[in-house]
């Protein structure tokens, strides 16, 4: 039984999927998750998708692709220093795509502590891609929780699921952590019935 299988029956109406989900890569990072992320990004149904994907190919979403971002990643200076972010949306209007220049999270690159996590995203990023949405944010492929901390720091609802144990507790803690530093100029998000999967 597939992620898909699991929780879209238990997932109520999200406004914004914004996700860093296994893909096909060259480095073999959670390979084994790849199946698993496009039976999600083709079968759950969202008006607003920002999706991580290769370069060579683009996400199996069944809405019309709208723009692709650019993340340049400032820190590095590999030929391979950008990732595309694809946007999909039904009502398929299109827009302006974007170069986001933000610093590779990795331990002896940045000043900024790592999760442990090998493909953590920085929440800066994420806080420009979560900007582009409205409602309620899902990452069904939450990892270490970067989405989330940029969705609480933005005073936004979110939901997010990871299936490996360590991730996921290190992604509730740096979200309860977000939510214990509150920015005094931004609406927090109204509580909602909190459930755990695993």
């Amino acid at each position: 039984m597939g992620i898909a299988e699991i929780f879209l029956p238990s997932l109520g109406k999200v406004d914004a999927v914004v996700t860093d989900p296994p893909y096909p890569n060259n480095a073999g990072h959670f390979d084994r998750g790849l199946e698993a992320a496009r039976q999600f990004c083709s079968g759950f149904s969202c008006d607003h998708w920002l999706v991580f994907w290769t370069e060579l190919d683009q996400p199996p979403v069944p809405l019309p692709l709208v723009a692709v971002h650019v993340w340049y990643r400032t820190n590095t200076n590999r030929p391979d220093n950008y990732e595309p972010i694809f946007e999909f949306r039904s009502e398929g209007e299109k827009r302006a795509s974007r170069v986001l220049p933000h610093c590779v999270i990795f331990p002896g690159l940045t000043g900024i502590i790592a999760s442990g996590h090998p493909t953590e995203k920085n929440v800066d990023l994420m806080c420009d891609l979560v900007r582009r949405t409205e409602g309620t944010i899902l990452d069904p492929f939450m990892g270490s929780g970067t989405t989330g901390v940029a969705a609480v720091k933005l005073g936004r609802r979110f939901i997010g699921i990871e299936i490996e144990p360590k991730y996921f507790d290190i992604a509730c803690g740096r979200i309860s952590e977000s939510l214990k530093q509150p920015d005094l100029f931004i609406e927090r998000p109204k509580p909602a019935k909190q459930e755990a999967f695993l």
